[in-house]
């Protein structure tokens, strides 16, 4: 699957990027040289529209968000785990965070909610019925499908 199918929605991806990474491994940007997803500032407008998946949040993403992720899109906040408390203070209308899921990617493997940025985005898809473009995404890891193999049984 190298491209984009035309059963795809276009969903709009974003990341909030803090570039505390190592970029040989962020999933983030290499979705970005895909074109599958936009780096964002913390000051863009998107942050008050689309789904923006934050661990903080009171809500949990789900079905009834589908209609926001549809018109617009998803966001993810790619920073350091050690640093993670540093987003409670970004501000969204649609702040979500996702069911706890176990890790996929190299860094974290078999670790409870240390998702990377692609996991993120794809858990959202999934849960929201966007079911081809988190198949879609992960298919651009070597380990993406093992993500949903492990996780099965809440996407």
């Amino acid at each position: 699957m190298n491209k984009p199918n035309d059963n795809l929605f276009k969903i709009k991806l974003y990341c909030l990027h803090y570039n505390e990474c190592d970029p040989k491994k962020c999933t983030a940007l290499k979705l970005e040289k895909y074109n599958l997803i936009q780096i964002i500032k913390k000051n863009e407008r998107k942050l008050q529209k689309a789904i923006v998946l934050n661990p903080f949040s009171l809500s949990e993403i789900s079905i009834q968000d589908k209609d926001i992720v549809k018109k617009h899109g998803v966001i993810v906040i790619d920073c350091s785990w050690k640093n993670i408390l540093n987003i409670k203070s970004i501000p969204s209308n649609h702040a979500r965070k996702l069911p706890p899921l176990i890790a996929a990617n190299p860094v974290n493997y078999g670790k409870w909610e240390k998702l990377s940025s692609v996991e993120a985005l794809a858990a959202a898809l999934y849960i929201t019925g966007f079911t081809k473009n988190a198949d879609f995404i992960l298919s651009k890891f070597s380990w993406g499908i093992e993500f949903k193999k492990i996780n099965d049984f809440y996407l």
